[in-house]
């Protein structure tokens, strides 16, 4: 009776650990934990956990493990190549875990991203221009231009000599924009602007010699913050990702050995 109690323990326990296994290749178990991991990592990326999912990922578990063992049979685990492969890896897995455990500590609250909405809006709210511009590299180059302007040449077309190929492109349109958007010197000039005005005289940037003209003007549309909610938590997250590097870098001491 001892012996029959044993033996049926031993096979409830070889049952147990088969049932762990989803299949076993050239004799070698391959764990069922191999599968929900990879069924985690594909159902964060929003994919619905289905049977049909399930019997693919089992198929695809199974089929990398014969290949893995090839490859362990071909000694490719030993190789340098791949030892280096591996640790680059490890470290992409460890910064990842890092990252995540950072976020779980310091979470975007709908509060931040209510506040970063706010003062994007109230940066980029008010009035849109849409301007034309030409931009060259001297102010005797601007001049004659406003004046070849004022005796009826088109705008559009003097535009193809502009420094700038991609308005240049589009007879010097720069499409709708905040006034924040651009440099100081070319915000003013075109705000002072009434509609279909042009700049008097050139307007010196950084850039070079601009000739400005206003086209349009209206009231800036913005986004509810139901609507862009998830980019501006997600921008967020990657201005204090960016922060925490910073501090851990300015923190460590690094001596480099090559220059």
């Amino acid at each position: 009776m001892k012996s029959t109690l044993i033996a049926a323990a031993l096979m409830a326990a070889v049952a147990g650990a088969q049932a762990q296994n989803v299949a076993t290749v050239n004799g070698k178990p391959v764990p069922l934990s191999r599968v929900e991991t990879m069924i985690q990592q594909i159902t964060k990326n929003g994919q619905q956990r289905s049977p049909e999912m399930e019997k693919q990922v089992k198929d695809e578990v199974v089929h990398r493990e014969i290949l893995m063992q090839e490859a362990q049979r071909r000694g490719i685990p030993a190789s340098k190549d791949f030892l280096n492969q591996m640790e680059l890896a490890r470290q992409a897995i460890l910064i990842r875990e890092l990252q995540s455990g950072y976020f779980k500590q310091n979470p975007v609250s709908d509060a931040d991203a209510q506040k970063e909405y706010d003062a994007v809006k109230a940066q980029q709210g008010g009035q849109e221009y849409r301007a034309r511009h030409i931009l060259v590299e001297t102010e005797e180059e601007a001049k004659k231009i406003i004046a070849d302007l004022k005796l009826g040449a088109k705008f559009e077309d003097l535009a193809a000599k502009s420094k700038d190929p991609g308005s240049a492109a589009r007879g010097g349109d720069l499409d709708w924009a905040n006034a924040n958007g651009y440099v100081p010197e070319f915000s003013r000039a075109m705000v002072a602007l009434k509609k279909g005005e042009l700049t008097e005289t050139p307007v010196k940037t950084q850039f070079g010699f601009h000739v400005i003209r206003l086209d349009d003007v209206r009231e800036a549309t913005f986004p509810p913050f139901d609507q862009v909610k998830a980019q501006v938590m997600e921008r967020i997250k990657q201005v204090r990702w960016a922060e925490f590097q910073q501090k851990l870098r300015e923190a460590a001491k690094t001596d480099y050995k090559f220059q």
